[in-house]
């Protein structure tokens, strides 16, 4: 340890000077502690009701999405079927001339 702080005396050689001191100083480690604290309630509660808003709108959307997949396997379970099947031609609706002269 260096020698420096080794022997390391109150600022003041006054007893009630020291005895300030001391107090002054506990009563500073104290109000950090007590404003940590209250700091740490209040970001913690920020963050709890943040975290039950992401849960309630989670919640809320997979409730949404099982009533559709209940409604849609209802819509199909009735022998009714959503799906167009077929083929299809195009058409080229712009007319060619007829390279042919015309009698």
């Amino acid at each position: 340890m260096n020698a420096q702080f080794s022997k390391r005396q109150l600022p003041a050689g006054n007893p009630l000077a020291n005895a300030l001191v001391v107090i002054v100083g506990a009563l500073a480690i104290a109000a950090s502690f007590v404003l940590g604290v209250a700091a740490l309630i209040v970001l913690g509660s920020i963050v709890l009701v943040f975290a039950a808003l992401v849960g309630i709108r989670v919640w809320w959307f997979n409730r949404r999405l099982s009533r559709q997949v209940r409604s849609g396997q209802q819509k199909n379970s009735g022998g009714q079927t959503e799906i167009i099947e077929g083929e299809y031609h195009f058409i080229s609706t712009v007319r060619r001339e007829d390279p042919r002269p015309r009698q």
